[in-house]
């Protein structure tokens, strides 16, 4: 069976138990350096994540990700990326309006002689 690594948890736990790398490394029998790289993103093989998750006394399921959960906070994230474009475009609007709004009213107001002829004389 394939686990997908949950590379951050593993650090976190580490930090949390305020371990350093190679305190984790020891008891789980893996290597300073494959503990860096796990760390790191790259994936652990699956007797890998056995030690861990031994050093860890956990399951070795607790270690994994989701793909549940991962999917879900890849949209989650697509849409909040999209109401975020979505308010900069209303703002975008919105100023625009203001501009020509207060253009309109300047001119309406009576200083529209003075600015018809800043505008034609360009």
């Amino acid at each position: 069976m394939f686990f997908k690594t949950d590379t951050a948890k593993i650090k976190r736990w580490r930090e949390e138990r305020h371990w350093s790398q190679g305190h984790l490394a020891q008891p789980a029998g893996v290597g300073l350096r494959t503990l860096q790289r796990i760390e790191n993103g790259q994936q652990a093989s699956s007797e890998t994540l056995k030690a861990l998750a031994n050093a860890f006394n956990v399951d070795v399921v607790a270690l994994s990700v989701d793909p549940e959960i991962e999917a879900a906070q890849i949209v989650r994230g697509r849409q909040a990326k999209a109401v975020r474009t979505l308010r900069l475009s209303f703002l975008i609007h919105v100023a625009c309006y203001v501009v020509v709004a207060a253009v309109f009213m300047t001119i309406s107001i009576g200083l529209g002689g003075f600015v018809m002829k800043w505008l034609c004389s360009g």
